[in-house]
């Protein structure tokens, strides 16, 4: 088997048994079952349980675009409305599993920031990379917008949402914390937007005129 699949089936079986179960409780015979490779293969590319700590996080920016991003910006092609296709996907997942699980990279940055700190600017990039995903949205959706509003901070703003919605939804066992965080990132949308289309309306009514 290429040395690539191999690396790649222990990345997959790291990342799902973190996320399941948590870093701590994972053993590393549990990774090597999942997996289905022996103790050999594993340490030739991850020397440590925490070398694959590294692995899983860097294995995340990766697929920030494919398995997050990517769905997401299918779901509209409105920008704005792209925002909340995404949130609309980590909901999805929350409903899936009962609200039991969360934003892995959200478990991940309360479980081991503090234990592991050389991993945190690992952490740190996957949120940085979501956000300027969602900022990237936001400079699309061009006038509709405040031309001085600082749309980084809007993105990072959305992030927040996302991540109190999940963990209330995780500690009250029920999705109405997320809905309730979204409804208001709506509505502030909606603040945003509305002068601007007013605006708009009117410039269009004075052309016709």
């Amino acid at each position: 088997m290429p040395q690539h699949d191999t690396r790649t089936r222990i990345l997959e079986a790291a990342r799902r048994l973190f996320y399941e179960q948590g870093y701590a409780a994972t053993g590393v015979a549990t990774i090597l079952r999942e997996a289905d490779v022996n103790s050999g293969s594993l340490y030739h590319f991850f020397p440590s349980k925490e070398a694959l700590l590294t692995g899983v996080l860097e294995y995340y920016v990766a697929l920030l675009r494919p398995m997050i991003m990517d769905p997401a910006e299918r779901t509209s092609d409105d920008p704005i409305e792209r925002i909340f296709g995404l949130l609309a996907l980590y909901r999805a997942g929350l409903e899936i599993t009962g609200c039991t699980m969360g934003c892995p990279i959200g478990n991940l940055a309360l479980e081991v920031a503090d234990s592991h700190p050389e991993v945190r600017r690992l952490i740190d990039l996957n949120f940085a990379n979501w956000i300027a995903a969602v900022e990237g949205w936001l400079v699309d959706a061009g006038e509709r917008l405040p031309r001085d509003l600082d749309r980084h901070q809007l993105a990072l703003f959305v992030l927040t949402v996302m991540e109190g919605g999940v963990m209330q939804a995780r500690a009250a066992s029920s999705l109405a914390p997320f809905d309730a965080s979204v409804a208001q990132l709506r509505a502030h949308f909606e603040l945003l937007t509305k002068p601007r289309a007013a605006g708009a309306a009117r410039r269009r009514k004075g052309t016709r005129s």
